[in-house]
């Protein structure tokens, strides 16, 4: 596992505008997306990141590709980094998931690091996940690697980098245009 690395969040998409959960579907970037991967990736250009770690996701992918092209950067796909899976969910607004499965938000919110989406996965299940890519991303990497993912799987990475429970970890929030520096378990905003 690093003992120092960047995480950014990919850039919004067109279903993060919609408010529909992407999971491990896919939705284009928006230009104000793409402006923000232009922009986390000026943010990055004085650092010493030379291994883009990313989900394989496009979203992420796209996010990671506009800044290891930016940086002169080794770009390398993780699985691992993809997002928490949102099963049977994915695609879908809190409105149609009321409608369609009307005992989730309670069965969800009674345990939600536990909970797992209908056929996806929990956070309990993904947090397992991130600290297998933060272990990959730490044998692929020279330098500082930049990590680009999601907003639930960062939350996890977060949580095993800073040691956090899981209430602690479920409160944490990643904007689009934020990056992440995480140096020995301690977190501060680039």
């Amino acid at each position: 596992m690093p003992e120092r690395l960047f995480l950014a969040r990919h850039g919004q998409t067109t279903w993060n505008r919609e408010r529909r959960l992407q999971g491990q579907l896919d939705s284009p970037l928006t230009a104000e997306g793409i402006a923000q991967a232009r922009s986390l990736a000026e943010r990055l250009s004085g650092t010493d990141v030379r291994t883009v770690c990313s989900s394989p996701l496009g979203r992420a992918l796209r996010t990671a590709v506009i800044i290891a092209d930016r940086l002169g950067a080794d770009l390398i796909e993780v699985p691992e980094l993809a997002e928490v899976h949102h099963g049977e969910l994915a695609g879908m607004t809190w409105d149609e998931i009321d409608d369609a499965f009307p005992t989730v938000r309670e069965e969800r919110a009674a345990n939600r690091y536990g909970w797992a989406f209908p056929g996806g996965e929990s956070y309990a299940q993904a947090r397992a996940r991130a600290r297998r890519a933060l272990t990959s991303c730490g044998w692929a990497a020279s330098g500082t690697p930049l990590l680009v993912s999601h907003e639930m799987i960062g939350r996890m990475l977060r949580a095993e980098l800073r040691g956090l429970d899981a209430t602690a970890a479920l409160g944490l929030r990643h904007p689009h245009s934020v990056v992440f520096r995480l140096d020995g378990g301690v977190e501060s905003v680039l």
